[in-house]
């Protein structure tokens, strides 16, 4: 499997606070666990030529796992073109935090994916409520974090396919904190915890998460479908 992390890498090079707790950038530590699963890993950021994500780099993906927050206008549309094309012929997508507002997973659920937030130091509780989905293999009942970015409804995305994670913050609100979506061939997984000033991806549950987040979307062997004006496959005639 092949898989691209990228990131951003803006908050890592402005605030010391994200420096010291992702010295590699928020994309090098997930890139780090995920290589621990033996999976071909590597990562690309917004200052790169094309973003990093090159038509030939995007050919070879087999999963994108997108992290961005405070420059989300600044990708491309040419680029988001490109790996919205990729997702429709297969390639699987994870979500990450912020990225809700993203250009790409915006255009791929046709809706704003606006929400409510505050950054208060919550605790948040993640509460498995498709305890049957392969992405909660290995966990309980619930993830609990000492310390989150608070996001509350309503989130403004189409009703999941599957909605895998509940998050009750203590300030009272919920979440729809993990969701999944299919989008031509490929499938899409959004997961919320990852605020960048909070250590939340040195977590091994929520390690545990995006490493079969990342799985799950993997491409299957399946047919790619033909459209357009066909030819009969079988002639029928009367007797």
């Amino acid at each position: 499997m092949q898989v691209v992390v990228w990131n951003e890498n803006r908050h890592e090079k402005t605030n010391p606070v994200v420096a010291d707790i992702y010295p590699e950038g928020i994309h090098g530590a997930i890139a780090n666990f995920l290589k621990e699963d033996e999976i071909e890993v590597t990562t690309a950021t917004l200052d790169e030529a094309e973003h990093g994500l090159t038509e030939e780099v995007l050919k070879q993906t087999d999963v994108l796992v997108w992290w961005g927050h405070q420059a989300h206008d600044e990708v491309e549309d040419r680029i988001v073109e490109r790996v919205h094309q990729r997702v429709l012929e297969g390639m699987g997508l994870v979500v990450l935090h912020s990225a809700h507002f993203s250009k790409i997973f915006k255009k791929l659920m046709g809706t704003t994916c606006d929400l409510k937030w505050r950054e208060a130091d919550d605790k948040e509780r993640l509460w498995v409520v498709d305890p049957s989905h392969p992405i909660t293999e290995g966990l309980g009942e619930y993830i609990e974090l000492e310390k989150e970015e608070m996001y509350g409804e309503h989130f403004d995305i189409p009703a999941p396919d599957q909605l895998i994670f509940l998050s009750w913050f203590e300030g009272g609100e919920v979440f729809r904190s993990g969701a999944t979506y299919q989008r031509g061939k490929g499938k899409i997984f959004y997961f919320r915890p990852g605020h960048e000033t909070y250590p939340t991806y040195y977590n091994k549950e929520i390690q545990t998460v995006i490493k079969n987040g990342v799985k799950w979307v993997s491409p299957a062997s399946t047919p790619t479908p033909t459209y357009g004006n066909v030819k009969a496959l079988e002639q029928i005639t009367e007797k």
